[in-house]
Formats: structure tokens, sequence, C-alpha cells
């Protein structure tokens, strides 16, 4: 069976879908590799790391989607609007695609990849369960973003993060606060910690609190209910807006002793929840730093703007995109390592077997045979078509 890997096409993407440590997981799973020259480049990896590993160079991107039986990319259509149109006319019917493709607001690109005939697999919709740990780079992507988020803070704050005891006195350490204790929130926690500020971690499933605490911070306990926070993957779940006005009011005391706040809160498939207003952002002292890595889904501040650095009363809110691209060498390891162990649980016999009883089979099928078979996909493309 060939597997095809090809250069991301997606503005800004230096990530590459398989790097060449990753090809080890397949070593007897009867997989043959074919790479777009250049195509692990911008992420550090050179085609001669590739082709010391028995990957076999292909003339150009359209002899790899023609030539393999699947397609593995960071961003398939879905999540590469810019140049979906151009990769969609490659795909041949029969073909599998593996890679993140926003299924579950990108109705549109699952649809055209159904008519196309080609079976998609969307790794952010891969279940949080413990067969499928290793297969989850939703979460591994998140480990990047957190981290990242919090030098991007420090970067960007005019003081030191840490309490230093100088001939010239005393340097007070930063205050961070970061907002959602998902996978990118912890990181940011334990990266800011090293750093040497002190932090506080605030999440409306209180059941965090220890994972919290257990890296050196704070947990905030907001007096107000949160029952039902959290779906059975693990994820957030969105809440009333009667909730979000309360917990604003409750979080704006906390903001204002803040140097800095990281926000991570996010919902699958939904608009990011705005947990900071600008009247919260008013009562922060100037100098203080945001960075909203919710800004790809409209962000948690009512002030962000993706991509762009906006200042308000002398408080700087940064909405940066894609942060796993920023760090783009060890993102790919940590992806390529999960879409390999994705891959090699699908392969039977040298030939993807798609066993749609098994809940990480089930969970992750987009489409297949012509159609589009996920229930929240098929919901969301027929919500979106009714408009």
């Amino acid at each position: 069976m060939t597997v095809g890997v090809v250069a991301e096409s997606a503005p800004g993407e230096r990530r590459v879908a398989m790097a060449p440590g990753a090809l080890n997981v397949l070593n007897k799973s009867g997989v043959e590799w074919l790479l777009e020259p250049g195509a692990g480049a911008a992420a550090g990896f050179d085609d001669s790391e590739y082709t010391a590993k028995g990957v076999r160079l292909a003339g150009g991107r359209a002899e790899v989607f023609a030539a393999s039986e699947v397609i593995l990319q960071v961003r398939g259509p879905g999540a590469n609007p810019a140049r979906a149109a151009d990769d969609l006319a490659l795909y041949h019917r029969g073909q599998t695609a593996i890679g993140f493709g926003e299924p579950l607001t990108a109705v549109d690109a699952a649809r055209d990849l159904a008519a196309r005939g080609v079976t998609f697999l969307a790794m952010e919709l891969m279940p949080r369960i413990t067969r499928a740990q290793s297969m989850d780079a939703l979460s591994s992507m998140a480990t990047v973003s957190g981290y990242k988020a919090a030098l991007i803070a420090a970067n960007n704050l005019p003081r030191m993060f840490p309490m230093l005891m100088t001939a010239a006195g005393t340097v007070a350490p930063a205050r961070v606060l970061v907002i959602g204790a998902g996978v990118a929130g912890l990181q940011a926690i334990a990266t800011a910690r090293r750093l040497g500020a002190v932090v506080s971690g605030y999440d409306i499933r209180a059941a965090v609190k220890e994972q919290v605490e257990s890296l050196g911070a704070r947990f905030v306990v907001l007096e107000m209910e949160a029952a039902g926070a959290e779906d059975k993957g693990g994820y957030a779940k969105a809440m009333g807006e009667d909730f979000y006005g309360r917990q604003r009011e409750l979080l704006g005391n906390v903001l204002a002793g803040q140097n800095v706040v990281i926000t991570t809160a996010a919902v699958p498939g939904k608009k990011a929840p705005v947990l900071i207003t600008r009247e919260m952002v008013a009562r922060m002292a100037p100098g203080s730093v945001i960075v909203d890595i919710a800004a790809e889904r409209g962000g948690n501040c009512e002030l962000t703007e993706p991509d762009e650095e906006v200042e308000y009363r002398g408080v700087r809110i940064l909405g940066p995109l894609n942060l796993p691209s920023t760090i783009p060498y060890h993102a790919s390891q940590m992806y390529a390592k999960n879409i390999a162990s994705f891959l090699k649980y699908l392969i039977k016999d040298g030939r993807i077997a798609l066993d749609r009883a098994d809940e990480i089979v089930r969970e992750t099928l987009v489409t297949h045979a012509g159609e589009v078979v996920h229930p929240r996909v098929v919901e969301a493309l027929g919500a979106a078509h009714a408009l």
C-alpha cells in the first residue's frame, strides 16, 4: 500500500504530516512511502532524511496524489480554505485521506470530498479514550500552543516573569492567570511556572483543580454553579449566556490583579465563548498582556483580532493563530507519531480496514463510499444549507 505525504499548501503552515523519526512505527505494516520533494523542509527535515529510511521521492505533488492509496496531511481541504480547490481536484475515488479538516464547521469541504469518493478521517475528532491516546493529535498540538503562548506573553510583557533578588533591589514576580485548564492551558501554566511567574488557573470544570495545583499554580474558584460543564470526551461544553455573564462579572475582579492573562477556552465545533469584555480589560493595569489562543474561533476576549495586536488603555491583546506551526520541528514530530499510530491501527493485512463498530473509526470517519457519514457533520451540513 502506497502512502503519500505532500507539502502543506496552507499559507504560513510549516509543519509536515510525517517526520522521518515516525516512519518506524509502520515498519512491519507493508507500507511504501511516497514524498513530495521538499515536503519537510520548512519543518527542518531534509529529503535525505526520508530517503535514508526508504522513502521514495515523487516527481511532484500531482504524482503523490495519483499514485497513493492514502494521503497524509496536516491540513486537509476543510482546514485549508485558501488552497482547498487545488488539492480537491487531485484526490481520486477510493482514496483515503487523513488529517485535520475542520469537519464540524467546514462542512462544504466534507461534502466535496464525499462527492470525489474520498474516505476522509479527521484527526480532530479522535475520541479521548485510553486506546486512542497515542493518536490524539489535538492534544499534541494544544501542548505546543500552550507552551508558545506563555513564551509570547513573557516576550511582550514589559517586566520579567521571575522574582529576582539583585543589588538594585528585589524584582517582584509577574502574576499570570490562565483561563481554561485543558491541555493547552495546563502547558501554559507549567511553562509560566518554569519561567518563575506566580500562576493561577481557572476552568469551569472543577475536576481539573487537582491538575492545576499539581503544577504549582493556584486554582481560582468562582462562587457559581457549573454542573455539566464537561462532555463525555473530556472537553468543555458550551454553557448558556446567563452563565457566561455571571462568570465575566466574577472574573473581572480576578483579572484586575494580573499582569498576564492567557485564554485557551474553546468548545469543539463552536465559536469560542467571550470571557473577557472591554470593561474587564479596562480594569487591568497598563502594560498588562492578554494572549488569546482561542482567536481562531473568535477569541475569548471581546477585543481580540485574529493574528493582530490590539492595544486598549495600555493593555496589549494578542490573537496569534496556528501556534504549532511556529515550532514546526517538534510539532511535526508529535503529529507524525499520532498519525502513524492511527494509520497502523487502521491497517489490516496491508490494507486500510474500517470497522465502523469500533469507536475510534466511528468517531473519526467523516466521508466514505461517496457519502458524508459522521452524524455530527451530517447535522451541521443540513443546518448550514437550511439557512
